[in-house]
């Protein structure tokens, strides 16, 4: 079967020796028109994949930004139909891959099928879903993994090497390393063994390793490209956002991807 989105994407940086760009955007914040803003503005810029994020009340695994970024969205009534229409309108003007990231409330509470044929028809390449550790619903798991959708699960540095390549066997898309313990949130540094642990991730995994969570500037662009296959960034987009409208937070963007680019030669 030939790759989908995602992995077309991934072999396209590979041949041309090119790390990715993943960008987040949390549905709705501040507004469902500056979503629909950020995510045609980050496409044009050059993102290999865009992670549109349902906004959920509970948002474990995220920082104060995201947390705050999702809370606004859903006083602005922002729905998982709202997501859907900014997709679909995305859809109309690019063919950039998109993972739905989202927690499993949203999801059950679609029903899952109805949830993932409405993600496909929408245009969405695959789900992350943040609280569906490997084994935790294998059949859930099952039903994502069998359809259009790409799954793709989360490694963290305390797992083990073992657990590491069952959860990569698991896998579609990519693997999304999460670059240190806690949650979300843009940070100063990143830790000095991040290298070594993506490093130690991409040979037991066999699919392309983006490292996420604290990575928020260039130099840090840079540092993950050197070791990984693409950067994900969330907080400090959405920081940008809020601080200084779409037009800063796509300046962000565009100085990340051109220091993903360097990373790259």
């Amino acid at each position: 079967m030939p790759p989908g989105r995602i992995g077309a994407r991934f072999e396209k940086l590979a041949r041309e020796g090119r790390r990715g760009f993943i960008p987040y955007v949390t549905t709705g914040f501040p507004s469902l028109g500056d979503t629909r803003e950020m995510v045609a503005g980050l496409a044009e810029l050059g993102a290999d994949v865009i992670e549109l994020g349902i906004p959920f009340s509970d948002p474990m695994a995220d920082g104060p930004t995201i947390q705050r970024s999702s809370q606004e969205a859903l006083d602005n009534g922002t729905t998982v139909d709202d997501m859907f229409e900014v997709l679909r309108d995305l859809r109309r003007a690019s063919d950039v891959p998109v993972v739905i990231f989202s927690y499993l409330n949203p999801v059950y509470s679609r029903g899952v099928d109805a949830f993932i044929r409405e993600a496909v028809e929408a245009g969405a390449d695959g789900i992350l879903p943040t609280d569906l550790p490997l084994g935790a619903d294998s059949e859930l798991e099952s039903r994502i993994l069998e359809s259009p959708l790409d799954l793709v699960r989360l490694v963290a540095p305390t797992t083990t090497p073992k657990r590491i390549r069952e959860i990569a066997l698991s896998s579609q898309g990519f693997v999304y390393y999460v670059a240190r313990t806690g949650v979300t949130g843009a940070r100063e540094e990143l830790r000095s063994a991040l290298a070594q642990e993506v490093s130690a991730v991409r040979s037991v995994s066999p699919l392309p390793v983006a490292v996420g969570f604290g990575v928020s500037t260039p130099g840090h662009a840079r540092a993950v490209g050197a070791a990984a296959d693409a950067a994900v960034v969330g907080s400090a987009l959405v920081n940008r956002l809020a601080e200084g409208g779409v037009a800063a937070a796509l300046a962000l963007a565009g100085d990340l991807r051109r220091a993903l680019d360097e990373a790259g030669r």
